[in-house]
């Protein structure tokens, strides 16, 4: 993975949110916006009960990880004075956590950031797990 800047990795353990592009078997762009933890080179974001149309591996984000790995995480900072403007893309590689230590650790991180998921348990629900190969940042995350 780039080495970023204590900057960057401040802003990537605070946000909130994100937003997660995916390419399906026929090369068609998906992009949701997702909420995440950042853990040294590595994204977690998990498939949780919120209500869903459609079983967990039946999303389309989940069918187009299983088709093409390949993902990209974007976080973006806007600001009205545009020399302020800034974002991080995380290229990398994109795989589904059903259960096991990493699985559980995820959970535990995702938990711990967002107090929603004591209402909303994430308990045997699958994760899904991105190991950042490239970062590029831009912007007030640069320096």
């Amino acid at each position: 993975m780039a080495e970023i800047t204590s900057s960057a990795r401040r802003f990537l353990r605070e946000q909130r949110i994100a937003r997660l592009a995916t390419v399906d078997e026929r090369g068609r762009p998906h992009i949701v916006p997702i909420v995440f933890v950042y853990d040294e080179g590595v994204v977690y974001t998990p498939i949780d009960s919120k209500p869903k149309s459609v079983p967990p591996e039946q999303l389309r984000r989940v069918r187009s990880i299983l088709a093409n790995p390949n993902v990209q995480v974007l976080l973006d900072y806007y600001d009205e004075d545009w020399q302020r403007l800034g974002y991080i893309q995380l290229r990398g590689s994109a795989e589904l956590l059903r259960g096991g230590t990493e699985h559980e650790r995820a959970i535990s991180l995702l938990e711990e950031k967002y107090q929603q998921y004591q209402e909303l348990p994430l308990e045997g629900r699958p994760v899904i797990k991105i190991t950042v190969e490239r970062t590029v940042t831009w912007g007030r995350f640069a320096t």
